[in-house]
């Protein structure tokens, strides 16, 4: 047994603080530490850091003289063709959500029209503000603004991230608090974390229902006065089911809070999937107590990575998303993001994606997804050792009490999927996509799921392959500092050039 195996039975029968300062104290001990550095190195050697196939050259230095411009871009063709089959086929988890070659090459021309564009300079390029300011109104529009007399307003982000961050900052700034506070569900998506941790938030997070839905109840008496936003999601990532927003969005609005909707996963399918006749609960500015809303056009919306779209229940809320400084030696700034300069080829392509999909585009790509889900779901409640998780429609998770799911995971890393692990519970969930509606991938990805349970029970219950024990460690082990530190070098390995 391990030393990690070890920590976890004695650690898992404490409370989380005394876990923790537990094993603070003991990777004081030499020896102890020793022993973890081994046991880290040894996950680490083991987690799957994929390489580039074929033999590429290294750079880890400028070359004194610069390449022919043919060099480079076959290199760069030789690393993009190498990689194709990661993704074309079908058997990524989200990733890829269009992957047409003809609507690829569509947003390459755009791009490259507008790829020395930014939207810092509009005095030299306007067509950004025309681009952003038109994409803001359709995804508004999309998402019922025109039902209601509100002005629903917004800006262009680089990601769901960001949507999330600007929407918590505009939140944070309206309400005066040094320390406000957000109610979300367990459920709610990272980012809200992040956003807590860079605007200095309290973070309640209150435990899902046995639905994997929010808890109403139990967010609304996680409100109190400093709480500033309470949050739902439409779908949550890990499970891919709604939470109850009609209710939880009236609830903030009785306490005179914000409510923010986070749709960056189905911002661009809901609405579709509601006119197909699926039944979707209300999530949009249809309810009166939705204030900020984030979608991502570089997902459903099928633009390239990466945009996103934050929207405010009227300009007051935005104007606190906002950074202006009226008193720099540099003149008049202001920035509406995180960032400064911005590609305005981004925008270009999302505005160009949008309109070239149109709204019968949409309808059909949805229709083609929520069909393939339907089929994936299906086929994984036929797995007798497999359990789906609430209830989905296209974002389908699922657990298991007979074997160790990431094993399953990592025997489907075999096979040539790349799915996404969970925790709280150990599961796994598959983001279906337009890849995976081509013909065969899903009676493919349900061949290769049976066959890699029964590989993963005959192994028995404990994670063996790939990163297999590293998600392990990472769902079961109480001190959560050593995950976050096995997480750190982990992002160093990342960073590392691999020589030749």
């Amino acid at each position: 047994m391990s030393l990690t195996d070890k920590s976890e039975q004695i650690l898992s029968k404490l409370p989380p603080r005394l876990a923790e300062a537990l094993y603070a104290g003991a990777q004081r001990i030499p020896k102890v530490r020793r022993m973890l550095e081994s046991e880290y190195e040894e996950m680490l050697a083991a987690a799957p850091l994929e390489q580039p196939p074929g033999e590429h050259p290294t750079f880890a230095r400028m070359p004194e003289q610069g390449l022919p411009h043919d060099e480079v871009l076959g290199a760069v063709e030789a690393l993009a063709d190498g990689e194709k089959d990661n993704w074309q086929a079908g058997r990524a988890s989200g990733a890829v959500y269009h992957g047409d070659s003809e609507h690829i090459s569509f947003l390459n021309e755009v791009y490259a029209l507008h790829s020395q564009s930014n939207p810092l300079h509009i005095d030299l390029w306007p067509s950004g503000m025309k681009f952003e300011a038109e994409i803001v109104a359709m995804t508004a529009a999309m998402l019922n603004a025109n039902a209601i007399d509100d002005n629903i307003v917004g800006t262009v982000t680089s990601g769901g991230t960001e949507s999330i961050i600007m929407a918590m900052k505009a939140y944070r700034d309206r309400s005066g608090m040094r320390h406000p506070e957000m109610v979300i569900p367990d459920s709610a998506h990272v980012a809200f974390d992040k956003a807590a941790h860079y605007f200095g938030y309290r973070q309640v997070r209150v435990p899902v229902g046995p639905d994997y839905r929010a808890d109403v109840d139990a967010m609304a008496r996680a409100v109190n006065r400093h709480t500033v936003v309470v949050v739902g999601s439409a779908p949550g990532f890990p499970h891919g089911v709604i939470d109850p927003i009609p209710e939880l969005s009236d609830m903030a609005r009785e306490r005179g809070v914000g409510f923010h909707t986070d749709a960056c996963l189905g911002g661009f399918v809901l609405p579709w999937a509601e006119r197909l006749g699926y039944d979707v609960p209300s999530f949009d500015f249809r309810l009166p107590g939705v204030t900020s809303m984030s979608a991502d056009t570089h997902k459903y919306g099928y633009a390239a990575k990466g945009t996103s779209i934050v929207l405010y229940r009227g300009r007051e809320l935005r104007h606190n998303q906002y950074f202006v400084a009226p008193n720099w030696p540099g003149g008049l700034y202001y920035s509406p993001t995180m960032a400064g300069s911005r590609p305005g080829a981004l925008l270009a392509t999302a505005w160009a994606a949008l309109l070239a999909t149109g709204e019968e585009g949409y309808l059909d790509a949805t229709k083609r997804i929520m069909e393939t889900g339907a089929a994936i779901r299906g086929g994984i409640e036929e797995i007798s050792e497999l359990r789906v998780l609430g209830d989905p429609l296209w974002v389908i998770a699922f657990a298991s009490d007979d074997v160790n799911i990431y094993e399953v995971m990592a025997k489907m890393a075999q096979r040539g999927w790349s799915l996404n692990g969970l925790h709280r519970p150990p599961a796994i969930h598959i983001a279906l996509t337009l890849r995976h509606a081509e013909p065969g991938v899903a009676a493919a990805f349900l061949s290769d799921l049976r066959e890699a349970v029964a590989a993963a029970k005959a192994t028995g219950t404990e994670p063996q392959t790939g990163s297999a024990p590293m998600y392990g460690m990472a769902a079961t082990f109480p001190a959560r500092r050593a995950v976050g530190e096995l997480l750190k070098r982990y992002i160093d390995k990342l960073y590392e050039v691999r020589r030749g």
